[in-house]
């Protein structure tokens, strides 16, 4: 899955990819996303790697404060998105310790110039990337592989009753999900009823 197209035309040609450290740092035109990859350490006995170390994140000017942990499960076809939170907006830090999915951010900051813009990318046990996406955008994504567990550290707390969306097959957003034509998406009661993108203006 890994070859699966992250890009539309509503969505970023051009990255920058720098390294420092113990990090390579991929961003792209949508002011603030980041694609991490930490450095690996592998052997005849398997792997080690430092999945947070906040004084590299700092290095490659990631100086978030993170001040909770979150870990869900979901098998084939689960689609949980597109979620935001509105007084309360959440920065997150998001990877795949088991599995794969497909990882969908969505720019809604007011006065962006990409606002309404979104990019994708394929996380996974094997790539090991994690995913920075900034206060003020949706987030969301679909699982590729059978069953797949997913962390996230977040830069403000969870507040229920701050919690908002958007549609996740939002025409006017248009993104590119990769989804078999085998594949059923499975969405909760609350995700199949999010607003469109035009009615949250």
């Amino acid at each position: 899955m890994e070859n699966i197209k992250t890009t539309s035309t509503k969505c970023i040609k051009r990255k920058t990819e720098f390294s420092m450290g113990k990090l390579k740092v991929t961003k792209c035109d949508i002011e603030g996303l980041a694609i991490i990859e930490p450095e690996v350490h592998r052997d005849n006995r398997g792997y080690f790697v430092e999945t947070y170390n906040q004084k590299d994140m700092e290095e490659v000017g990631l100086d978030m404060n993170f001040v909770q942990d979150n870990q869900s499960m979901s098998t084939k076809g689960v689609l949980r998105g597109l979620h935001r939170q509105m007084e309360y907006p959440q920065g997150k830090l998001v990877r795949v310790f088991r599995g794969e999915v497909f990882d969908v951010a969505v720019d809604l900051r007011e006065g962006s110039p990409t606002y309404g813009q979104w990019h994708g990318v394929i996380l996974s046990e094997k790539n090991m990337k994690q995913y920075y996406i900034p206060e003020g955008f949706a987030h969301g994504f679909l699982v590729l592989s059978d069953e797949a567990e997913f962390t996230y550290k977040v830069t403000d707390y969870f507040h229920p009753g701050d919690e908002a969306g958007i549609m996740w097959d939002d025409p006017d957003i248009g993104v590119e999900w990769p989804i078999p034509d085998d594949m059923e998406i499975i969405l909760s009661e609350k995700d199949k009823n999010w607003p469109a993108l035009k009615d949250i203006k």
